[in-house]
């Protein structure tokens, strides 16, 4: 018996490798859905879609391709918020988006969209198979742009091509995955040699591209004296057996860092696409390098941009550029950064009260008992920040987040595709109670895939980084408090253990208690709403606003919650200032 399209392209998605789909089923993929079936691939069914998409570019992140796929019309446009995720990441992801019968098209039939314009703004490749002679070409073409150009593919597929009979073509359909040396030329290198041998204060700046180059920035570091900041991607890799590193800055970040950068006198930003242009300085000399070239430029006014693979670049220039003796910079900034990692520990040393446990030691205490090798996930918001200020890269460890796309509930749909990729590591979701909330139906894709994900919910009842955002812009924060259910129960209902943690005394025996145990648990923490995160470096408009949106909070009646916030994070503000 001849197989038809669906089974063809899921014999090619095999011969990529492909180890899952994360799919809810409909009638325009149920052929796909039997040819997974068939095959050795799994089909994941989640309740929601953006949890398949946000799950698949986990995977894709940390092994290299992954993929999902939505039904026709409310199918497929549920995938699209994981889409733009995993496009923004720079992670190779396919989507399959089948769509309504091909003879219905253009009739404005019954859940009928158009999928070219509705991925067009996050694909690097975005077509719709109509022929049986098309299939082979496409899903091949699809497979490379996605692993080629580091981003999401799509393919259109109508539920009634799907059961057609397929056709080999004459072109290949073995997917090549290749991997080009790629480094300035000996010209440019030279150039870069001469301006980081003319200055002294010379200062690195690691984002995600350098994550291979983690012994290569290391020695290059110490062979200028150099201090290393790094990006909230890049802190994983970046940070593990550097003893010149000085934080990570940005909205999330150190004051060591920001600092760093501004006094040096050169600064190299190297695999970085850094978006936040006000944090970096305007009056020293600047260097890029980067693998895509068109990103050069765009984040900071440079005196150099260069094309490269950071591990191949700087193994290249090592031997070009002089030995710097004088380490009175880097001393400067090492002792700088000292302080304030002192500072961080303020929160941890007083841990909070009840009902109000500071978030950044309930981090802090995670990050000491998780293993050396876990995998994090964080919610957008504050638990990004707890995640970048107290998780510790290892060398070994991952920490995973919609940092590009800023998306909320990325936490949990991220870390089912973590445990499902690799099924033997811990694997931890910082979860925020207004991210989790919001998809919280795959609660039970966890416990119908047995999956040991541990949940660990920063419970501050509010949209913490919102109200924050409210509050420095000189507004009462409206509208941003949550009533939540309670999650330890809802884990009780979805099949697991839940605990509530409401005394800073417990939360160490609790998360212990979480992470022996042998399959999924949720923690409920309640935290204070009130911890603030504030940037590296304040702004007097922002001391401005928050002293003005504190003063309404108490004209409108709210005089604890103002006074909270200020007892909570008066010393915070002030060594910042």
């Amino acid at each position: 018996m001849a197989k038809n399209i669906a089974e063809q392209i899921v014999e090619m998605l095999e011969k990529a490798n492909v180890k899952r789909i994360y799919a809810v089923t409909g009638d325009s993929l149920n052929h796909l859905n039997i040819a997974v079936k068939k095959s050795s691939i799994e089909w994941i069914h989640v309740r929601h879609e953006e949890v398949g998409a946000y799950a698949a570019a986990a995977e894709a992140e940390l092994d290299g391709f992954a993929v999902c796929a939505g039904s026709c019309g409310p199918g497929h446009i549920h995938l699209i918020n994981g889409v733009y995720e995993a496009h923004r990441s720079h992670v190779p992801m396919l989507v399959i988006a089948s769509t309504i019968p091909s003879d219905e098209m253009g009739m404005d039939y019954f859940q009928e969209t158009n999928t070219i314009k509705l991925f067009d703004d996050c694909s690097h490749y975005n077509q719709m198979i109509t022929r049986p002679e098309q299939v082979q070409r496409i899903t091949q073409s699809a497979i490379q742009h996605a692993i080629g150009k580091k981003g999401v593919a799509v393919i259109g597929l109508p539920g009634d091509v799907s059961e057609l009979d397929a056709e080999e073509a004459i072109t290949s359909d073995q997917i090549f995955r290749t991997n080009p040396v790629i480094r300035p030329s000996d010209a440019e290198l030279k150039q870069l040699a001469e301006l980081i041998n003319s200055y002294d204060k010379v200062t690195l700046y690691c984002g995600i591209g350098a994550e291979n180059a983690n012994p290569e920035v290391v020695q290059l570091s110490q062979h200028l004296n150099a201090p290393v900041g790094y990006s909230f991607r890049g802190k994983m890799s970046i940070q593990p057996n550097n003893p010149n590193e000085v934080g990570l800055t940005g909205l999330l970040g150190l004051p060591s860092a920001y600092h760093a950068m501004h006094e040096a006198e050169l600064l190299i930003l190297l695999g970085t696409d850094f978006p936040y242009d006000k944090f970096m300085p305007v009056k020293n000399k600047i260097v890029q390098i980067d693998e895509s070239p068109e990103r050069l430029g765009r984040r900071a006014k440079l005196d150099l941009g260069l094309t490269g693979d950071i591990k191949e670049t700087i193994t290249a220039l090592l031997p070009l550029i002089h030995k710097k003796t004088d380490n009175t910079f880097l001393k400067q900034q090492l002792e700088f950064y000292d302080k304030v990692k002192e500072d961080q520990m303020i929160y941890v040393k007083d841990p909070g009260s009840e009902n109000a446990i500071q978030p950044e030691y309930v981090t802090h205490v995670l990050d000491r008992l998780a293993n050396h090798d876990t995998i994090f996930t964080v919610d957008t918001g504050m638990c990004c920040v707890w995640g970048a200020r107290y998780i510790t890269g290892t060398g070994d460890r991952k920490l995973l987040g919609s940092f590009n796309h800023g998306s909320m509930a990325n936490a949990m749909p991220m870390a089912i595709g973590a445990s499902l990729a690799y099924p033997e590591r811990q694997v931890i979701a910082m979860c925020g109670d207004g991210g989790l909330s919001m998809l919280l139906g795959d609660m039970a894709t966890i416990f119908q895939y047995k999956l040991p994900v541990k949940l660990i919910v920063f419970n501050n009842r509010s949209l913490g980084m919102v109200k924050l955002e409210m509050e420095v812009g000189g507004m009462p924060d409206n509208e941003t408090d949550m009533v939540n259910p309670d999650f330890a129960m809802i884990a009780h209902a979805m099949g697991y253990p839940g605990k509530n943690v409401l005394k800073s005394e417990d939360v160490e025996t609790a998360i212990q208690e979480c992470l022996d145990y042998n399959g999924p648990y949720l923690l409920n923490i309640f935290t204070n709403p009130n911890a603030l995160a504030l940037p590296p470096k304040i702004e007097l408009e922002q001391v401005l606003g928050m002293s003005k949106s504190m003063a309404q909070l108490m004209l409108g009646g709210k005089m604890q919650e103002a006074l909270d916030t200020v007892k909570t994070n008066y010393k915070h503000i002030k060594d910042l200032l």
